[in-house]
């Protein structure tokens, strides 16, 4: 295994425990996770189309279909013709949606501030930068970034 596997292999390892131990925090929110990511999008996306909003999120239209229709029963999104395309529909978030997503959003920071808090100011300060590094990272790749071809 390469040194590029190694931390490659901890990094999806160690983002999916995260991950998992903030779950916990999300069963506060009233949503399911499918729900509550997808309410994320549309908010922090702004007015989405449906189509763009299931690309966002990896699923297909009917599916996304009715995640929506959920958000929008429960008062959380609601559908509005494109002011540039009489065809489109655009999904945009109420203020009760931002308001459950921001405060969802809060569980988890205060979740995760509570464990970055254990760790003395060296680990905090390489932490930063890790996250600086994994923001680099999760942008979408351009050809200059693009994975290169193992020689040999």
């Amino acid at each position: 295994m390469t040194q590029e596997e190694r931390v490659a292999d901890r990094l999806h390892s160690a983002a999916i425990h995260v991950l998992r131990l903030l779950r916990r925090e999300d069963e506060t929110s009233g949503l399911t996770a499918p729900r509550l990511s997808a309410l994320s999008v549309v908010v922090f996306a702004g007015p989405i189309t449906l189509r763009d909003l299931a690309a966002a999120e990896g699923v297909t239209p009917p599916t996304m279909t009715r995640l929506v229709d959920g958000l929008e029963g429960d008062g959380l999104v609601v559908r509005r013709d494109d002011p540039t395309d009489g065809r489109a529909i655009r999904i945009r978030a109420t203020a009760k949606g931002t308001k459950l997503l921001m405060n969802a959003r809060a569980q988890r920071v205060a979740a995760l501030t509570a464990r970055v808090a254990d760790l003395s100011p060296d680990d905090q300060a390489l932490l930063g930068r890790a996250a600086e590094v994994m923001e680099r990272i999760s942008l979408p790749a351009t050809p200059a970034s693009a994975p290169r071809a193992k020689r040999g």
